[in-house]
């Protein structure tokens, strides 16, 4: 009797371990709007890796890729009310939810991709705007480098006359249609997953994006022509909804913000690496042509965007930090 009161005891406790641990895990939702094999979903993979080993397993991040869980503006409307643990979006969208980021949209803003590196890690700037949004409902993680943009269409762009006329796919960002505005193009804000086809049947003459639009998206295949203005160079940027953040402990909070903050620099080395892998592919199996540009005529058509920038209070003070920065 003894024996089986015992064993009945021990297992009640064994179940109650086995429920107390299941509960003690936390699972993280975070969606994105890219294919799994862009290098900012496996940059994520390696975070999430990263979290799991630090925390022991008490946080779990799953991800999901392709807007499973909406598109990128749905994915920050439901992780502002807390439906949403994480998700990936990119300076450009930012900006219609915290203004902050639109310091990074100014057009022709870096000098090189180290000054973008030391901008993204500054106190002052990148770090800094990641918290401002916490009166929004969610706090920004770590930066992940989106690559330079630039005009791929039909036809080169070499100047911006060469955009008088054209229908160019922007994300719906306020500096964005600007910018397009100031170069001569009419711009068309569009979901990225409706690209291609509106490509294809010429809703757009072209678009603008990094190079990997062109082969892990398959732009290259309705879009023969890749100029190399290198406009902006605008961050992906991974957030989590501050009802997320605020159920995790300290020590889960620490672990975060630490394999995040190492993705960032694991994706720069992935992403240095892919995107001369996917040019390759563009050229010899797509037969895009990459097209050299002189930037400056296009610098000169967006200088009036420097000049608001500099005057807009909101701003004012990451620019001229990001200025200090490139010195």
């Amino acid at each position: 009797m003894k024996k089986t009161i015992i064993s009945v005891a021990l297992t009640s406790l064994l179940s109650m371990g086995v429920a107390f641990s299941v509960q003690a895990k936390t699972i993280l939702k975070l969606s994105h709007n890219n294919d799994k094999t862009h290098p900012v979903h496996i940059s994520m993979q390696h975070m999430a890796d990263e979290v799991k080993k630090l925390t022991n397993g008490e946080v779990i991040i799953r991800i999901y890729p392709n807007s499973q869980l909406g598109t990128q503006r749905e994915s920050m409307e439901l992780l502002q009310s807390g439906s949403l643990d994480m998700a990936k979006s990119n300076a450009s969208e930012m900006e219609a939810f915290e203004p902050s980021y639109t310091a990074f949209n100014v057009p022709y803003l870096f000098k090189d991709r180290e000054h973008y590196y030391r901008t993204l890690s500054d106190s002052e700037v990148g770090q800094k705007i990641l918290l401002v949004s916490k009166d929004k409902g969610f706090i920004g993680l770590t930066y992940y480098d989106g690559g330079a943009r630039s005009f791929y269409a039909n036809k080169p762009i070499k100047t911006p006359a060469d955009l008088k006329g054209m229908k160019i796919r922007v994300q719906p960002s306020p500096s964005a249609v600007e910018m397009m505005k100031l170069m001569g193009a009419s711009p068309t804000p569009l979901a990225y997953g409706e690209l291609y086809t509106a490509l294809q049947q010429k809703v757009v003459d072209g678009a603008e994006n990094n190079e990997t639009a062109l082969t892990l998206a398959r732009h290259g295949e309705v879009a023969k022509y890749f100029s190399e203005d290198q406009h902006t160079m605008i961050p992906d940027v991974l957030l989590i909804s501050l009802k997320s953040w605020n159920k995790l402990t300290p020590e889960q909070q620490a672990a975060l913000k630490k394999a995040a903050d190492e993705s960032m620099l694991f994706h720069k080395e992935l992403w240095t690496k892919m995107i001369a892998e996917e040019v390759e592919k563009a050229k010899k199996q797509l037969n895009v042509q990459f097209i050299q540009v002189d930037k400056q005529p296009f610098v000169e058509a967006v200088k009036s965007m420097h000049d608001a920038a500099r005057q807009n209070p909101t701003i004012k003070s990451y620019i001229e930090r990001i200025d200090e920065l490139g010195k």
